[in-house]
C-alpha cells in the first residue's frame, strides 16, 4: 500500500446506534482507522454534507435492511484528500482531492477519515472546495438523472419543455433548476416565501410560493399546462399534478410517497404519466457535475456550514426539512 505522512492510529467520528432519537442520539467516539480492502482508498475527510436520505435511514425507514449492522457511522457524501490507496487502485494516488459517493449500507462520511471504493471517487478540480464537491453527489446527481429523463441536453441544443420543478430551494431541487436552464427549458418553480427571490436568482424563470392558491394550484402567470413536473418533495401527489400536465405530459417524481409508486403503475399505459427515478448514475456524470460547477455554470446552494464539533446541529437542520440547499460539515 502506498502511503504518505504519519497517519493517526485512531479518528473521531458520529455514530448511532440503533433507530430513532434524532441529533440527541449522535454519539462521538474514538475508534480505530478503517482497514482498506485492495480496490480501496482511505480518504482524510475534509468536507461532507448530510442528504434527507441519512436521516430517513436513522428514522428507520429502510429497516431492517438499512443500518446494515450498528452502532452506524452515517452520510455517504464526502470530500477530502486521499491518505492511503489499495494494492489494485489503479487510478488514484496519495495526495489527490477527491469527492465519493459512498455505499448507503457502509456509510462512515461522518468521521475524520473514510475507506471510499476507487469505483466511487473521483478527482475534484483543483478550484472546487471540499464543500462544493461534497455537496454535490446525492443532491446533483438525483436532479442530473431526473433532467436526463426527460431528454435533457445540457450543451444549449435541446429543445425546450414547460417545466415545473417542486421544492426548488431544497438541495436536488437547487441543482434541478440550474440543470433545466443549461437545458434550455422554460422553468417554473416552487418554494416557501422566504427563498422567492434566491430560486428566481439561479435561474427559474417564475417562482410560486407554494402557500399561495397559485402556487398550490401549480399555476404559473401564462396560464400553460407542463410538459414535465420534476418532483422533488416528499408531499407531492398525482391528483395535485396530473391536472396541470399537458396531454402528453409526464411527472419524473425522485421522492415518490406510496400513493405516488401506485401511481407510476397504473398510469403506465396512459397519455398523462408519472414515472419515479432511484439513482442510479455513476462517476462519469460526478465528474460531469464537477466540471459544470469548475466551469461556473453550477452551484451549489448552501444552506449552512458547522464545525465536525457541531455536527450534531448539521443533523438537526437537514431533520427539520427547512434546509434552503445543503448542509455541510467541515472537518
Amino acid at each position: 500500500m502506498d502511503t504518505a505522512g504519519i497517519k493517526p492510529s485512531t479518528m473521531r467520528a458520529v455514530q448511532y446506534s440503533g433507530y430513532g432519537g434524532g441529533a440527541a442520539a449522535l454519539k462521538y467516539v474514538e475508534i480505530p482507522l478503517p482497514s482498506l480492502k485492495k480496490d480501496e482508498v482511505l480518504i482524510k475527510v475534509e468536507a461532507a454534507s448530510i442528504n434527507p436520505a441519512d436521516c430517513r435511514i436513522q428514522k428507520g425507514l429502510l429497516r431492517p435492511f438499512l443500518p446494515f449492522k450498528f452502532p452506524f457511522i452515517p452520510v455517504t457524501d464526502v470530500a477530502g484528500e486521499i491518505a492511503e490507496v489499495g494494492t489494485e487502485v489503479r487510478e488514484l494516488k496519495v495526495g489527490d482531492k477527491v469527492v465519493s459517493k459512498l455505499k448507503f449500507w457502509k456509510a462512515g462520511g461522518l468521521a475524520e477519515y473514510v475507506a471510499a471504493s476507487e469505483s466511487v471517487t473521483v478527482i475534484r478540480p483543483a478550484c472546487v472546495s471540499a464543500a462544493d464537491a461534497a455537496g454535490l453527489p446525492m443532491a446533483g446527481l438525483t436532479a442530473l438523472q431526473a433532467l436526463k429523463a426527460i431528454g435533457t441536453k445540457f450543451d444549449g441544443t435541446g429543445s425546450a419543455s414547460n417545466i415545473l420543478i417542486t421544492a426548488a430551494s431544497g438541495g436536488i431541487g437547487s441543482y434541478a433548476v440550474q440543470l433545466a436552464k443549461l437545458g434550455n427549458h422554460n422553468v417554473t418553480a416552487t418554494c416557501g416565501a422566504r427563498n422567492l427571490e434566491l430560486v428566481e436568482s439561479i435561474g427559474a424563470d417564475e417562482v410560486l410560493d407554494y402557500k399561495t392558491p397559485e402556487g398550490a394550484a401549480l399555476k404559473n402567470s401564462s396560464g400553460k399546462k407542463y410538459d414535465y413536473i420534476v418532483n422533488t418533495t416528499d408531499g407531492g401527489k398525482w391528483s395535485a399534478f396530473k391536472p396541470s400536465l399537458s396531454s402528453n405530459g409526464r411527472v419524473v417524481d425522485v421522492s415518490p410517497n406510496f400513493g405516488n409508486f401506485v401511481a407510476s403503475i397504473l398510469t403506465l399505459f396512459s397519455k398523462k404519466k408519472l414515472s419515479t427515478v432511484n439513482l442510479s448514475l455513476g462517476m462519469e456524470d460526478l465528474s460531469f457535475l464537477l466540471e459544470l460547477v469548475k466551469e461556473g455554470k453550477l452551484k451549489m446552494v448552501l444552506d449552512s456550514r458547522h464545525p465536525f464539533e457541531k455536527a450534531a446541529d448539521a443533523w438537526e437542520k437537514s431533520l427539520s426539512g427547512h434546509a434552503t440547499g445543503k448542509v455541510i460539515v467541515e472537518m
